[in-house]
């Protein structure tokens, strides 16, 4: 597959990605290489992909930080600047990122403000980071529950995605990235939509060009709209609910927590409604959506009680703007619009018509 040069970095595919790395680390010679890699990440990914480094004289340091969303915080930055300064990593070092969007987050964020910046390379090893979270060049940590309110906008060396990596994920870890997938559908192209909502008709062999396909679109809005003042707002479609959604199920003792996907993938249906009370989203184009997504993704008990709360987490949502919460929304599939107005009253009621559709009591 051909590299996709974005705005400041190339991503590579498949089996040139490790010879691309390696001539990447003999011409630029770096002081150090730390690699940054999560406790599941440390077990399942690292041992392939030390055996494909090529590394020459150059001292490697592993650093490993605890998996899961709860565990992307400040306190953890600290914990791996520390362990750089530690290990003497200087302007010259670089960081590889080996890891889900948990560890391509965090490390970006690392990397970026570890001495004003030091060069960072992702290797996403997650559906989610894949698609999503290692291109673009956001990077970040969460405040608490709240979802990436700490961060930089500033890319990598480069990305390279190896889909060999997405044999070690568990099922609900590869549904959680299809949710990315299917909202680039939604936002810029119907027809990898509709392929998408029918995999049953695919081999799983065709993943490699749908990953592919995903990365094309972030990146033609991203290259457009690199610092999120217009167009790159669309990427948020299913995100201001759905950031909420995730953020309450995460701080709530008594609750599951939600991968990202899960809670987006609930995020566009209900935005998807608000969509056709806001900007005209057909009924038709609205079944389709509702139908493809709850093809792969389960019901989940969002009470009044819960949605109260989810409505109030909203004024926490980065594309606010004077108080006024923003919604991306969609007037056709593959046509959004940005900055859209919805009050409590119509966001109750797409969360009433979640809860009646799926058969869910909402007391």
């Amino acid at each position: 597959m051909e590299s996709i040069v974005t705005k400041d970095a190339v991503v590579h595919f498949n089996s040139e990605v490790y010879e691309k790395l390696n001539n990447y680390i003999k011409t630029t010679n770096p002081s150090k290489i730390f690699i940054l890699v999560d406790s599941n990440t440390h077990d399942y990914c690292l041992p392939s992909f030390m055996a494909e480094l090529n590394n020459g004289d150059i001292k490697v340091e592993v650093m490993e930080i605890p998996d899961g969303e709860d565990h992307k915080t400040i306190d953890i930055c600290t914990g791996v600047w520390e362990a750089l300064s530690q290990y003497y990593a200087d302007r010259k070092s670089l960081i590889i990122n080996l890891g889900g969007g948990v560890v391509t987050d965090l490390g970006g964020f690392v990397a970026s403000t570890y001495m004003r910046g030091i060069s960072y390379i992702n290797v996403p090893t997650s559906l989610l980071a894949m698609v999503d979270a290692s291109v673009g060049g956001k990077t970040g940590v969460d405040l608490g529950t709240l979802k990436n309110i700490v961060g930089v906008i500033s890319e990598g060396e480069m990305v390279l995605i190896d889909p060999s990596f997405l044999a070690t994920l568990p099922r609900n870890h590869m549904v959680s990235g299809y949710a990315e997938m299917l909202k680039h559908g939604l936002i810029r192209d119907k027809d990898y939509w509709n392929t998408l909502t029918h995999l049953e008709d695919l081999d799983i062999s065709h993943l490699n060009q749908l990953i592919y396909d995903s990365v094309v679109i972030k990146n033609k809005v991203v290259t457009e709209d690199p610092t999120e003042k217009g167009l790159r707002k669309i990427l948020n479609f299913g995100h201001t609910l759905g950031h909420a959604i995730e953020s309450y199920f995460l701080g709530i003792a008594d609750k599951e927590p939600l991968l990202h996907g899960e809670a987006i993938a609930i995020g566009m249906i209900l935005e998807a409604y608000i969509s056709t009370k806001v900007c005209g989203l057909s009924l038709e184009e609205f079944e389709s959506i509702k139908t493809g997504i709850l093809k792969t993704f389960s019901k989940v008990e969002i009470t009044n009680r819960d949605q109260e709360v989810i409505i109030d987490l909203l004024k926490y949502d980065k594309k606010n703007s004077h108080g006024t919460v923003k919604f991306v929304l969609l007037e056709t599939i593959g046509q959004p619009k940005i900055d859209c107005l919805a009050d409590n009253e119509l966001i109750f009621e797409a969360f009433k018509y979640y809860n009646t559709y799926l058969n869910i009591s909402s007391s």
